[in-house]
């Protein structure tokens, strides 16, 4: 009788120790990393009330003032280096920290894709003229995010 209570207790302790196997599994430790990704998180929204394109703050950018290029990195920016930067610190799961990662060199193309749409503006009529000194920000600090992410991505093991 002892022996078996003995067994199904072994059997639970199993199953215990294999859940937080596959819940570790899922997830990936941040560190220091997770400090630095939130710090770089907060300046792309502090760049968000920086001129972007002409007088227009990022905010109105990505609000669709400004012209199409820098609206689709102000988008891309938001949507990656701050909303889901956010929930991938806040829930720790792999494939967001992957998510992260990809969509964070995106918008990096997508960013000096608008600086140099600024910077030829003259040429095609388009708003701007020249990248604000918020959008350079942005770019170089969702430059860091895509790397940090992408650092943090492969640090799985």
């Amino acid at each position: 009788m002892t022996e078996s209570r003995g067994n199904g207790e072994l059997a639970e302790l199993a199953a215990e120790i294999d859940e937080a196997g596959k819940r570790a599994s899922r997830t990936v430790e941040l560190g220091r990393r997770g400090f630095t990704i939130a710090v770089f998180a907060f300046v792309l929204l502090i760049c968000l009330i920086l001129p972007w394109v002409g007088d227009h703050a990022g905010w109105q950018v990505l609000a669709g003032e400004g012209g199409g290029i820098p609206q689709l990195f102000a988008a891309t920016s938001t949507g990656v280096g701050i909303l889901a930067s956010a929930l991938a610190l806040v829930t720790r799961r792999w494939w967001l920290a992957w998510v992260c990662a990809a969509g964070g060199w995106f918008a990096s193309v997508d960013g000096l894709l608008a600086i140099w749409s600024q910077q030829s503006s003259h040429a095609s009529g388009a708003a701007g003229g020249g990248p604000g000194f918020g959008m350079v920000i942005a770019w170089i600090a969702m430059i860091c995010l895509a790397v940090q992410w992408m650092r943090t991505a492969f640090s799985r093991s």
